[in-house]
């Protein structure tokens, strides 16, 4: 075994702590803080307390729900850059601002039945609706199958799970993130657009709808001091 002065020693010492505090480790969010840190109490209460004082909404969505939810997708808020992180965190925020209003609404206020039977892989409950619920409105029998597949409960034959629990809420919504919307998120704020609501809203369709997303977004980029990109829109 070598034997070194203390001399000679120190330095190592020194770059084995360098090392140890993630200083030659990528500048994500994992590196240097967590989401947690980011999404702090005072920015959820800041997007919550604009809902009115009677949304069902303000007694089931906490900021404490979400954290554990991100405790199954750790990948969450941790790719890329420490900008690219909060940009992910922002964007993920703004679309659940604009789908339920301020965290106002847990459920879809217009329901429908949303089966599309083609999707015989999911096969509708003939009892059970598929419409919005949670911070992304999950919405569709093939969504809530393949969320239920993937978290662990009956997406097919108990949809309304999602509305009960707010933890499993906030899962649902962080798999539709995952799945649908992080692959094409290097293309800009815009394309996170097109991907959750594209069909209703993108190409001319619903210009005030995008432009409030939009403007969320940049508001919540602008609260964590990171510049939000290019291709804002749709």
């Amino acid at each position: 075994m070598a034997i070194y002065s203390r001399k000679n020693y120190l330095p190592s010492l020194i770059a084995v702590a360098f090392v140890a505090a993630g200083a030659l480790l990528p500048t994500s969010v994992t590196a240097q803080t967590s989401v947690g840190d980011i999404v702090t109490q005072a920015f959820f209460d800041g997007i919550i307390n604009q809902a009115a004082a009677d949304c069902a909404g303000k007694s089931f969505y906490t900021r404490q729900s979400f954290l554990d939810a991100v405790n199954s997708y750790s990948d969450f808020g941790s790719t890329g850059s420490a900008d690219d992180s909060k940009r992910e965190i922002a964007a993920f925020f703004a679309h659940v601002t604009h789908e339920t209003g301020h965290f106002c609404y847990i459920e879809e206020i217009n329901r429908d039945t949303y089966c599309d039977t083609s999707r015989t892989d999911y096969p509708c409950n003939p009892n059970k609706q598929y419409y919005g619920r949670g911070p992304l409105q999950l919405t569709w029998n093939y969504n809530y199958g393949a969320a239920g597949n993937s978290i662990g409960f009956d997406g097919l034959n108990s949809p309304e799970s999602v509305a009960s629990d707010p933890v499993l809420a906030f899962k649902t919504a962080l798999w539709f993130w995952i799945t649908n919307v992080r692959p094409v998120i290097s293309q800009g704020f815009g394309a996170t657009i097109r991907a959750i609501n594209g069909a209703v809203e993108c190409d001319g369709k619903q210009p005030a709808l995008v432009q409030a997303r939009v403007n969320y977004y940049t508001d919540y980029c602008s609260q964590f001091g990171v510049d939000p990109g290019t291709n804002l829109s749709c």
